[in-house]
Parts: C-alpha cells; structure tokens; sequence
C-alpha cells in the first residue's frame, strides 16, 4: 500500500495525462483532413468531452484525499505523441491514440495496486477509468485494422 501523498502523486500523473489528452484530441479532431479522417475526428471530437470528465474526477478525488489539484505551471506536459503537420497522416493519429490509452491503462493499473486493500474509493475510480479507457483502446485498434487493410 502507497502512502497517502504517493497515491495524491499518481493521481496528479493521471490528471495531467487526461488533460493532455484532451489537448490532443481536440488538435486532431480539428486538424486531421480528407474523407478517411472524417469518423476518426468524430471519435476524437466525443471523446474530448469524456476525458475532461475523467480529469474532473481525478480532481475531486485529489481534493477529497486530501491534495491539491495542479494548476497549469505544474501539470507535466509533452509525453504523448503530438498533433503531425501532416493533416492527412490519419494512421499516424491513430497509433498515437492508441500509444496515449495504453499509457492512460499502464497508469490507472499502478493506482489500481497501490490503493489495494487500504482505500477502495480510489480504487475503484481508478477501475472505472481503466474499464473506459480500455474500451477506447479496442476502439482505436479496430480502426487501425481497417485504415491499414491493403
């Protein structure tokens, strides 16, 4: 079992990486171009809304526990894949998305363990938040499939 202020730590990871998200997705919902990008920015335009909800409850479980929520100077910014110039390299955002929920899953499941047995709120927020990311990663491996069928 993590401590309280390790558990804060990895909640302000995971918060930074919801919003960080959030910016990606809205930069590739908006600069991806051509008809083969048209259901990949509609994806992405919905699941903007859902990540800032994830980021909303990482917040509040911040607070509840005890911590602070980061402003913008401390919120860690750059780890994922950024926006292409290339407006059309849709495959290119999707293997970033993907990159993005399999890092998003690999953090949630560090929460998952180190809350274990001692604070089951966190826990299972962080378990409703695998499950939904998850079910993203599904989504953007199925589309991958088909934008790279010859």
């Amino acid at each position: 079992m993590a401590t309280n202020e390790e558990v804060i730590d990895l909640l302000r990871t995971a918060y930074s990486m919801e919003l960080e998200t959030v910016m990606n997705y809205m930069a590739n919902s908006i600069n991806l171009d051509g008809v083969r990008a048209e259901e990949i920015k509609k994806s992405l335009a919905l699941d903007v809304t859902e990540e800032l909800g994830h980021a909303t409850q990482l917040g509040q479980r911040i607070k509840q526990i005890g911590g602070l929520v980061p402003g913008s100077m401390s919120i860690k910014l750059g780890n994922q894949t950024q926006p292409s110039p290339n407006t059309t390299d849709v495959v290119g955002v999707i293997k970033a998305v993907i990159a993005g929920e399999e890092a998003a899953c690999a953090q949630y499941k560090k929460i998952i363990r180190a809350t274990e047995g001692e604070d089951y709120v966190t826990q299972d927020l962080a378990v409703q938040l695998l499950k939904a990311e998850e079910e993203h990663l599904v989504l953007f491996k199925g589309f991958l499939k088909e934008y790279t069928q010859n």
